[in-house]
């Protein structure tokens, strides 16, 4: 069945990229709705999170319509993948979200708290059919049909990070465990180019893992391959712009927003590469048979970090 929150959450917070200030909050939306984004600062405008709302991607996934802009909606859009949230109006004052701690946790965490509702409607998923490509030299991303819905990640960046490599299995629950606390990380040589570019105008030690010379330079890592993690997280919210949670199997290689949403978009229009289906996806289960425990607040995961 499809799902809600069950109560509004308030964030508050600075746009990474902007720096603006930004009040931000999600409300129930009835079963069908979608995510749907509101400029309450200019007369409550609404923008749909779907492929056909995408804007520029660079650093960042914004969605457009009629010149109205909603800046870096990937790691809020993930978090309502990950946890199965289908219906929400996000209510914000400025153009971007806040980057809270540069991760989806505060997201999961406040859905746990709050609760989420189950509503009287079956959730459709898309159902991939036949495999759908993006190259770009060395880089790739593909999907390709499959129960559930996995994800292979390989990233290649220059030291001290380097090549790293993840597999997940949303079906499995592992969202809020494994993937939501990944915080998102830059270069401290590429800072001022970034800045003069209008760029991480509101990044900082407290929301981003800063990378020196020799690795983090605010504090250890979450995870020891979070890099990769992250850009599973970043993945997972915008290729919710599909408009619904995939079935299918994603392979990325060194890919980035730009590539994620230009798979949305090469999907969406091959129509005989996915149907709508109301059959839930198979939920992965251990090498033992055992039930997989539910993710709460007492996940380490969760914790604050």
């Amino acid at each position: 069945m499809e799902q809600t929150i069950a109560e509004p959450l308030e964030f508050t917070g600075v746009g990474l990229h902007s720096g603006a200030p930004v009040t931000m909050r999600l409300l129930p939306a009835p079963a069908g709705s979608g995510i749907v984004f509101r400029r309450t600062d200019l007369d409550n405008f609404e923008i749909p999170a779907i492929g056909r709302n995408v804007a520029k991607v660079s650093y960042a996934t914004s969605l457009m319509r009629q010149g109205v802009l909603i800046s870096t909606t990937e790691h809020l859009l993930s978090a309502f993948i990950g946890m199965g949230i289908d219906n929400v109006i996000v209510e914000l004052d400025n153009l971007e979200l806040p980057i809270l701690d540069g991760s989806a946790k505060p997201y999961v965490q406040a859905i746990l708290a709050t609760g989420i509702r189950a509503q009287r409607r079956r959730r459709e998923y898309l159902r991939v059919l036949k495999p759908v490509e993006v190259r770009e030299g060395n880089k790739f991303i593909g999907v390709y049909p499959g129960r559930g819905y996995r994800i292979d990640y390989t990233i290649d960046f220059p030291a001290p990070i380097g090549r790293q490599k993840t597999s997940v299995d949303l079906a499995a629950e592992t969202y809020g465990s494994f993937i939501s606390a990944a915080r998102t990380f830059g270069y401290k040589a590429d800072e001022q180019r970034l800045r003069d570019m209008g760029l991480i105008r509101g990044a900082g030690p407290e929301n981003a893992i800063v990378l020196g010379p020799q690795g983090p330079e605010n504090g250890p890592l979450r995870f020891p391959d979070e890099y990769v993690r992250h850009k599973v997280l970043d993945l997972i919210g915008d290729l919710a712009l599909a408009g619904r949670r995939i079935e299918g199997h994603v392979v990325a290689e060194r890919a980035g927003h730009a590539m994620h949403t230009a798979l949305v978009s090469r999907l969406l229009k091959d129509r005989s590469a996915w149907e709508l289906a109301r059959v839930p996806v198979t939920r992965t289960q251990p090498a033992n048979g055992a039930s997989l425990p539910a993710l709460s607040l007492t996940d380490p995961a969760l914790q604050s970090a």
